[in-house]
């Protein structure tokens, strides 16, 4: 693991990965499309591990969420 947050495009199959994320949702209601992507976060959270790069995801998700 790295210290810092990679921010270039850094997964082997990106459209794949799209598509799975639209197939997690299909068929959910909206609680249910935000409950299961707050697990799926605290699960990606728990295996990055590192509390300053995800202090850092937290940020830029911040700035660009708007």
């Amino acid at each position: 693991m790295t210290d810092t947050l990679i921010k270039h495009p850094n997964t082997p199959a990106p459209d794949d990965l799209y598509d799975e994320l639209i197939e997690l949702h299909r068929g959910l209601s909206p609680e249910e499309s935000q409950a299961v992507n707050a697990r799926l976060i605290l699960l990606l959270a728990n295996h990055i591990g590192d509390p300053q790069v995800l202090s850092e995801a937290i940020e830029l998700a911040k700035r660009t969420a708007k």
